[in-house]
């Protein structure tokens, strides 16, 4: 299960103006190839920084993979979520 974390209120305006950071967690069931995909389709990675996200994911157990107002990170995390991947805006 995935659960939201979103930071701060939504409602804001720090929310939607603030440089935040998108933050991929590791887990045990999505293979290195279908996160590297993602990455490419949803984050708009080149190949090698989707590799180089991945494998930072897998061995420190978190990455940043893309940065911007939360207005613009929203629909990427709702995309990455929906691929149950793990996602936290901060």
């Amino acid at each position: 299960m995935v659960k939201e974390k979103i930071h701060p209120k939504e409602n804001s305006s720090e929310a939607t103006d603030k440089v935040r950071d998108l933050i991929l967690y590791n887990d045990d069931f999505n293979t290195f190839d279908f996160v590297i995909e993602t990455l490419i389709e949803v984050c708009e990675h080149d190949p090698v920084q989707a590799e180089q996200c991945t494998l930072i994911v897998h061995y420190k157990g978190k990455c940043p993979v893309k940065s911007g107002t939360f207005t613009e990170l929203k629909p990427i995390y709702s995309q990455m979520s929906a691929r149950d991947l793990t996602v936290e805006i901060k």
